[in-house]
């Protein structure tokens, strides 16, 4: 079961846990914590991983932002994530634009003269769910305990710190985003858009179906590629000598000791424990809007037809209020302590497998629990963990070693020949990649958009910095250069060789569509007809645009014809990607305006929500582009290993 099923299967207590990850979001995406409290400048340049006009990123403050993330994932994929894995997928260079892109709010929310009172922060703290109880605040002293005990732990100035800012980017949108509105009209259309369904027959004629029967002379290439030469133009190419800090090579001398094995999994051993779960079923009434003893009462009597013999799950689906779980008589899946509401874990963990709770109290209504199975808390034995654990130590050394030797490395190389004298003394190779375009793999390197980009825009004579690519760090220089041009027929022979094959082989789709096409539209059987033309139909459910379709995939090109026909049509071929198609539209099913008028709201919201947030994000590309905005690689390298 994935995470988001376990999410939805886990929807009542994620509404009331839903404040906690506010915070926790604001702990991962709205950082410096460690800084000064009004964002301004903060700490030495040696000990900054990034500026934006002067406000600095401090190394503390993205070292807890990026440990804070790390944690997040770790609790929510446990053992089968490690920090490897996130430096693979760019956890860092994310967690560096988000600080990068608040500090540069924060820098026009000064210039535009915005800010936050006191009284505005404490409105909002006193209106997170979290902090009250009974619709009042908790008070000050449960207040800065429930701070202490996120992890990491917050004191009241951090997190008031990194609230106020969020509030003041919140603020800046507001302001620059105001006017963005969406129209009835708008909301209709995309409404529909959304909602409109059509179920199909199809029938469809791969292209690749058709390759082997086509034949390609050499006498059709020469007026083919002369027709379309521009398709075929040979970019500007360039070749390289580079020094890589090749970290595969730098496993081999990286390994931990025992001791630092021992150590990583005494420090970490929460990472390899699973403390005792249940797995529960619960039937809630909720109260919101009740009368209470109303509630109660039918809970009372939906726990006496329980007891009398009634099936648990068919009585959830029947009666209970939580929809996510009721589909599923009832379900909440396995759980830890601390996952429900306080009320609701305390009668569960209690009970033993089979048994049921009696009405129990909480603040969603009333709620009855069963208990269907358990499993004890394990901790996996450093034995059993012991290969991920030294697999990503000696990663962790080998990128620590190679981050360290590109850094004294980059101090020495300031011109070609430099390469060669860095490589002799550290015992590393100087290689020739031949010549690329920018959009190529390079020789040695591989796919790296990082180094080709540096390699298409440096000077003769010149050479770069390091350069992070898959294998390590690069330094290199450009040895050729050669102009974009014209190809000729025979260096270009594979590629048009192709275009005309599968041009030839779309048209003989095309055939078989055409008069496939011409017998199904006049029967009145699409499926017999169809059959009777050898070809085999696919029948669909109905379906929203940009749905999947068989053998085809999703098709832009089927959907504007498929959407605009009414049931009982048989479309003319249809052209697509990789096939043609011709489909009759069994159902097409319009949203109702009791639909549309559920939706309108939200949907409003939602598209207006996605028009100011990109007006923003563009807003603030442009305002970057004035500001000074600078980044320490070596200091960024430091922290994240």
């Amino acid at each position: 079961m994935t995470m988001l099923d376990r999410m939805r299967r886990h929807k009542a207590w994620l509404k009331w846990s839903l404040a906690i990850v506010v915070l926790a979001f604001i702990l991962f995406y709205v950082p410096a914590f460690l800084g000064s409290g009004d964002g301004g400048p903060a700490g030495a340049p040696s000990d900054m991983v990034a500026s934006v006009d002067g406000r600095k990123i401090s190394v503390a403050e993205f070292q807890r932002a990026y440990q804070a993330q790390i944690q997040m994932y770790r609790g929510a994929y446990g053992g089968n994530v490690n920090e490897q894995m996130l430096k693979q997928l760019g956890i860092d260079q994310q967690i560096l634009q988000q600080m990068v892109d608040e500090q540069a709010s924060l820098t026009e929310a000064t210039r535009q003269g915005i800010d936050v009172t006191d009284a505005e922060l404490a409105q909002r703290i006193m209106a997170i769910p979290a902090f009250q109880q009974n619709g009042q605040f908790i008070g000050q002293e449960r207040y800065a305990t429930l701070l202490r005990m996120q992890r990491p732990p917050m004191s009241v100035d951090e997190f008031e710190q990194n609230l106020r800012k969020s509030l003041v980017v919140d603020k800046l949108r507001s302001a620059l985003t105001e006017w963005v509105s969406v129209t009835d009209k708008d909301v209709e259309q995309e409404f529909q858009r959304r909602n409109e369904k059509v179920k199909l027959e199809m029938v469809s004629f791969p292209v690749d179906k058709y390759r082997p029967e086509v034949t390609v002379t050499d006498a059709e290439m020469a007026p083919y590629f002369d027709a379309h030469k521009e398709r075929y133009r040979i970019g500007e190419k360039r070749k390289i000598r580079y020094l890589l800090v090749d970290l595969e090579g730098l496993r081999a001398s990286s390994k931990p000791t025992q001791r630092e094995v021992q150590r990583s999994y005494t420090d970490n051993l929460e990472l390899y424990s699973t403390p005792e779960q249940v797995r529960a079923s619960h039937i809630l009434l909720k109260t919101a809007g009740k009368k209470e003893e109303e509630v109660k009462a039918k809970a009372e009597q939906v726990l006496k037809e329980l007891k009398a013999g009634g099936d648990f799950g068919a009585l959830a689906k029947k009666y209970s209020e939580d929809e996510a779980s009721a589909k599923l008589g009832g379900d909440l899946d396995f759980f830890s302590k601390g996952k429900m509401v306080p009320e609701f874990d305390e009668a569960a963990f209690k009970l033993q497998p089979g048994e049921m709770s009696d009405v129990v109290k909480t603040q969603y209504g009333f709620q009855i629990v069963k208990v269907t199975d358990k499993k004890a808390a394990s901790t996996r034995t450093l034995d059993q963990v012991r290969p991920q654990i030294v697999d990503q130590l000696t990663w962790e050394r080998a990128q620590s070693k190679a981050a360290d030797m590109a850094a004294a490395a980059e101090k020495e190389i300031a011109k070609p020949a430099d390469l060669d004298k860095v490589a002799a003394s550290r015992g590393l190779k100087v290689q020739e990649s031949g010549f690329f375009v920018r959009e190529e793999p390079i020789l040695g390197l591989g796919a790296s958009p990082q180094a080709a980009a540096e390699a298409f825009g440096l000077k003769a004579g010149a050479v770069s910095g390091a350069v992070r690519v898959s294998g390590g760090y690069a330094f290199l220089t450009v040895t050729g250069t050669q102009a974009p041009r014209l190809p000729s027929l025979d260096e270009a022979k594979d590629r048009v060789k192709e275009d005309i094959t599968k041009q030839k082989a779309k048209e003989l789709a095309m055939q078989k569509a055409t008069a496939a096409a011409s017998a199904l539209k006049g029967a009145g059987d699409f499926a017999k007809a169809a059959k009777t033309a050898g070809v085999e139909v696919k029948t669909t459910e109905l379906l929203p645009r940009d749905s999947p379709l068989p053998d085809i995939g999703v098709s832009p090109q089927v959907d504007a014809v498929a959407f605009a026909l009414p049931a009982g049509s048989v479309s003319d071929p249809i052209a697509t990607d990789n096939a043609v198609a011709v489909v009759k539209v069994v159902e097409h099913k319009q949203p109702t305006p009791a639909e549309l008028a559920a939706e309108r709201d939200r949907l409003r919201d939602e598209m207006q929500n996605d028009r100011r947030g990109r007006f923003f994000a563009a807003y603030m590309q442009k305002a970057k582009q004035k500001m000074k905005i600078e980044v320490n690689r070596e200091n960024l390298q430091r922290v994240v290993g």
